[in-house]
């Protein structure tokens, strides 16, 4: 039997393969540790992104909601001009009816020749402005319509006009504040007072807005809204009796005229005039034929304290023509046509001599779309450089955009701008301006 001795070479060569297998975890553990550390900043990158589009989505939403608060107040503005229009012309209409309560009591003219004359609907319409009875009082400077009237002068002017400009001044602070709350909420780890490091670029809302003079850009506007209002529109109405009366003007009639109007001044204030006159045809030797003008009812509020009245009048007018004949004093004293004429300037002048001034301000200044803003949205950008693992500060961008869309095409067909008097404004995330939406490294 023989024995072989061990090599001691073999011996030599064990465990080296332990060594290379160590190295190996070694990378191993390396590697590992590495995409687990690119796996966080990963990880942080897309939480900061998802957050810093809500809090970019935020701020657009913010924006629309105040250019939306915006386009109500300017509505607002217009419908408390429609309100003072429809008051200054109830204000007319009182005083007509007190007057021709007054007029109707001492029978100048008799009801029961308005009846005869034009018909039993005027005699009754005649009649009954025995119920306006002390109406006139209600339109004196000191009257409730007239303070009614101031009462929405003043809510334009110390509440509208202050909140809307509060709105605009202070948006860009609303919008951030928006922004770092959404921001708190998405990263609840860090302090409630901490300020993320949130920065506003390429920002379109500098200029967005402006300004407007409302006796320029409004007027026309109130005006046209104001013809929808059938109460605010011309109230001109002539009714003619059927007989003929006097054989030198076989063509014309005895007349009842209601003249009526309320108007936006130049200045931007309502004024309203409202009148009625029953006008006797009549004829004599010296002029032939004529209209005696008897005035039934009349009111008359002016724009401004200076307003001189339109219509054919005169500042002094008797109160009767006792002393001397109609036709003479107009002949005399005045250039009215008195023939052909259609107005009813007796009873304007009787307005012009008892006229009540109502405080106003006019049309308030407003706010809306700098005309350049409205062929693009109120986009802006944001850029966030927050902590990160592994002491990495993580930079990441968003955008947004408020926008105007109307939610249905108008009725004519036509384009409709940007603007703040209609409220649709909405918002929507866009891309940065400088870089893709959310392309940015650590």
């Amino acid at each position: 039997m023989s024995f072989t001795r061990p090599s001691v070479m073999t011996g030599a060569q064990q465990g080296q393969a332990l060594v290379l297998g160590m190295l190996l975890a070694g990378v191993a553990i390396v590697v590992f540790l590495r995409y687990f550390a690119t796996a966080q900043v990963v990880a942080a990158k897309a939480r900061q992104l998802h957050a810093v589009d809500a809090a970019a989505y935020s701020g657009a939403l913010t924006q629309a909601r105040g250019m939306n608060f915006m386009a109500y107040v300017n509505r607002a503005h217009v419908g408390h001009q429609l309100a003072m229009a429809h008051l200054v012309t109830l204000g007319t209409w009182a005083s007509l009816g007190g007057n021709q309560a007054h007029q109707l009591a001492s029978g100048n003219p008799p009801a029961f020749l308005v009846s005869m004359m034009f018909g039993e609907d005027h005699g009754a319409a005649y009649r009954a402005a025995k119920r306006a009875a002390g109406f006139d009082a209600r339109a004196t400077t000191q009257g409730e319509l007239a303070r009614a009237y101031a009462d929405h002068d003043d809510v334009v002017r110390t509440v509208l006009t202050t909140v809307q400009d509060d709105v605009a001044n202070s948006l860009p602070q609303a919008r951030a504040a928006a922004m770092q709350s959404v921001l708190a909420r998405n990263f609840p780890e860090f302090p409630v007072v901490h300020d993320f490091n949130l920065t506003v670029d390429h920002d379109k809302w500098p200029g967005y807005v402006q300004l407007h003079s409302g006796r320029q850009s409004l007027h026309s506007f109130v005006k046209d809204m104001a013809q929808v209002y059938r109460f605010l529109s011309p109230r001109d109405h002539t009714a003619s009796n059927p007989w003929s009366v006097d054989a030198r003007c076989p063509h014309l009639r005895h007349e009842l005229r209601r003249r009526g109007r309320t108007e936006l001044d130049a200045s931007g204030r309502w004024q309203s005039i409202d009148t009625q006159s029953y006008h006797a045809l009549r004829s004599n030797k010296w002029i032939g034929c004529y209209y005696r003008e008897y005035a039934m009812g009349w009111g008359w509020i002016p724009s401004t304290s200076h307003s001189v009245m339109t219509g054919a009048h005169v500042g002094d007018a008797p109160a009767d023509f006792s002393a001397q004949d109609f036709w003479r004093w107009v002949k005399d004293a005045t250039d009215w046509d008195i023939v052909s004429g259609s107005d009813n300037p007796l009873a304007n002048s009787r307005a012009a001599a008892n006229r009540h001034r109502w405080e106003g301000g006019g049309l308030p200044d407003y706010i809306d779309v700098n005309r350049q803003g409205t062929d693009f949205a109120l986009r802006f950008g944001v850029t966030l450089r927050h902590p990160g693992p592994q002491g990495l500060t993580i930079t990441t961008q968003s955008g947004a955009e408020t926008f105007f869309d109307r939610p249905h095409v108008r009725s004519d067909g036509k384009r409709e701008y940007a603007n703040l008097f209609h409220p649709y404004w909405q918002a929507r995330l866009a891309a940065h301006t400088s870089t893709q939406l959310g392309d940015t490294g650590p």
